[in-house]
């Protein structure tokens, strides 16, 4: 509503009738104002000097086309929305806004997804992660069941591929990542899954990973792939433990077998040697004596030649020596009195009362 001076109050402004400052005149504000616009413009305002206006104003525009792409990036340069051109780290130049627009993702950082579980952080020291049994359980070759855990590491390899191509890149990363571990582990068996083979699956899901996404063409490159976990499913892991354990007693028992044989069979091989030694030496004593035996015959035999009734009659003597020299022997010279003497009584030794009496006489 108007405003009415009521009860001699002042004006709007806070005059008052008869004293103080009038209240400003608008429209005397605004001629002033454009006075002062056609001053500042050349020619007073002519049509030129807008025209140059509006050329400042152009380049000033174009002038902020100007862009900077540092070295952990890669400048993505789009005109309508439409790629106009992929640019390397360096000062370079696109059409501002609202014609042009430029995206710079950082392709050196390594960004990481996890399938099987996902991690969290409960304070400063404790980490807590909570498991994912649809992504972690998986179907080994020998039709065994596996829970596996794993993490992908992956950063970006073409920025323009990885804007446009993938509608979500991280969760295009994780479904690869589950379909190549899957392929993966369903070739090879379960115990070597979960012992021997885990760089040769690690190794096998990377290629097969790039290989998708490659054909995807995601921008996306796989710098590693690390497996956090494997072990049976918690539902049969009670049971599991006691195969192991089982199979720790049954290793156990076979090494001690081992140990034993081994000992019985050295023990066995040294006393082989042994007699074998025994028996070489036995041979060599026999081969020895039998030398010395033919080289004493050859010494009596040359004796014998020289003179055959000497040798002969030593050589009989020695016979008759070695025979008769553990015999008990009477010598008698009249062989008439052999028939009647008791000749077994004479080598006897005499009773101990014989002894005795002839003694006391």
């Amino acid at each position: 509503m108007p405003w009415q001076n009521q009860g001699g109050g002042g004006g709007p402004w806070g005059g008052r009738p008869g004293g103080g400052k009038p209240p400003p005149d608008i429209e005397e504000m605004l001629r002033r104002s454009q006075d002062k616009v056609r001053r500042f413009l050349p020619s007073g305002g002519s049509g030129k000097g807008l025209i140059l206006i509006a050329a400042i104003v152009v380049l000033v525009w174009l002038a902020t086309g100007f862009y900077r792409v540092d070295t952990n990036q890669q400048g993505v340069a789009l005109i309508f929305g439409k790629l106009w051109a992929q640019t390397l780290p360096g000062l370079h130049y696109n059409l501002p806004a609202p014609i042009g627009e430029v995206i710079t993702p950082e392709v050196t950082r390594v960004n990481r997804v996890e399938v099987g579980f996902r991690g969290g952080t409960a304070g400063r020291r404790s980490s807590v992660t909570r498991n994912v049994i649809q992504e972690s359980l998986m179907l080994t070759g020998d039709e065994n069941i596996i829970d596996i855990q794993f993490v992908v590491f992956w950063k970006i390899k073409n920025a323009a591929n990885f804007l446009f191509k993938v509608r979500n890149p991280e969760l295009t990363v994780k479904a690869a990542a589950e379909a190549a571990m899957r392929e993966t582990i369903g070739k090879d068996e379960f115990e070597t899954a979960r012992t021997t083979g885990r760089g040769k699956i690690t190794g096998s899901t990377k290629v097969l990973i790039q290989r998708i996404l490659d054909d995807y063409g995601a921008g996306i490159t796989i710098t590693t792939v690390e497996i956090q976990k494997v072990d049976p499913p918690e539902a049969v892991i009670d049971a599991f433990r006691d195969v192991q354990a089982a199979r720790a007693d049954k290793e156990r028992a076979v090494n001690e077998a081992t140990a034993y044989r081994n000992e019985v069979v050295q023990r066995a091989l040294g006393q082989a040697a042994q007699v074998v030694a025994s028996a070489e030496a036995y041979k060599q004593e026999k081969i020895r004596k039998a030398e010395g035996e033919s080289q004493r015959f050859l010494s009596v035999y040359e004796e014998y030649i020289k003179d055959k009734d000497v040798t002969k009659r030593r050589m009989y003597l020695e016979t008759m020596e070695g025979v008769l020299q553990g015999m008990d022997k009477v010598l008698l010279q009249d062989s008439s009195a052999v028939p009647y003497l008791p000749l077994d009584q004479l080598t006897k030794p005499r009773d101990k009362s014989s002894a005795e009496k002839g003694a006391a006489k």
